[in-house]
């Protein structure tokens, strides 16, 4: 793995345990999440599930901007087509640097957040 690529998924990672974190406090009823970022999870997986099935399903990234590599749309789509109750796609990014809802990139009822990152 180059260190670019190393770099984004630590920063992925990153971008799960926050999504986690704002999901308990959104979401007490999921009864906690399952996180598996990356390109390693198992096929059909989320990056962020509930516990509860069929509760908060999401899908987390980090990029320079969520329009690259068509990230954030192909996210949009896979979630488009999940049965959870509340879906998610949250990512960090240099050019949204606060935790903020993003109802202008939304679509098929997902929801679109940015997450600020501070170490």
């Amino acid at each position: 793995m180059n260190i670019i690529e190393q770099v984004n998924q630590t920063f992925t990672y990153l971008a799960a345990v926050k999504a986690a974190d704002l999901l308990m406090q959104w979401h007490p009823e999921a009864e906690g999440f399952r996180l598996a970022p990356g390109a390693h999870a198992p096929k059909g997986t989320l990056d962020v599930e509930s516990l509860a099935p069929g509760i908060v399903g999401a899908e987390t990234f980090a990029a320079v901007r969520p329009e690259n590599n068509r990230k954030l749309a192909n996210d949009l789509t896979k979630l488009a087509g999940r049965t959870e109750h509340h879906r998610y796609v949250f990512f960090i990014s240099p050019a949204f640097p606060r935790t903020e809802r993003l109802p202008e990139k939304e679509r098929n009822s997902v929801k679109v957040y940015s997450i600020a990152f501070n170490a």
